[in-house]
């Protein structure tokens, strides 16, 4: 069994910073592919950014690259996404996401149905 917990979100103005944080319990955590999603209100889950098992590969949707940065620290078995430069259309619940059929990022890493494990998500709020 695999739990992944998530932390971080909060309130922050548009321009600023956030780092979500989300912990994975289980062995597996160091050999899957992880990811970040995000669902706004009224909206479809969607994807923000992957990584390979090692960190070595990282996906992100348009959206978002060149502001967001994710990581992992598989001594820690934690997951990280660095958000800077938010804003209000950044606001939504943040999910993080084990795949652990797969180690590599690739065309499955923008699915939600590639993902076997989800968090129970924390809330991102940017005000203008």
């Amino acid at each position: 069994q695999v739990q992944l917990v998530e932390s971080g979100g909060g309130l922050v103005q548009a321009g600023g910073s956030l780092r979500l944080s989300c912990v994975v319990s289980g062995r597996t955590f160091s050999s899957c592919a992880m990811g970040w999603f995000r669902q706004a209100p009224e909206k479809e889950r969607e994807f923000v950014a992957a990584i390979s098992w090692s960190g070595g590969s990282t996906r992100y949707a348009d959206a978002v690259k060149g502001r967001f940065l994710i990581s992992r620290d598989n001594a820690k078995n934690t997951l990280y996404l660095q958000m800077n430069s938010l804003k209000p259309e950044d606001t939504a619940v943040y999910y993080c996401a084990a795949d652990t059929r797969r180690p590599y990022t690739g065309p499955n890493s923008y699915a939600r149905s590639s993902y076997d494990y989800w968090g129970q998500g924390t809330q991102v709020t940017v005000s203008l």
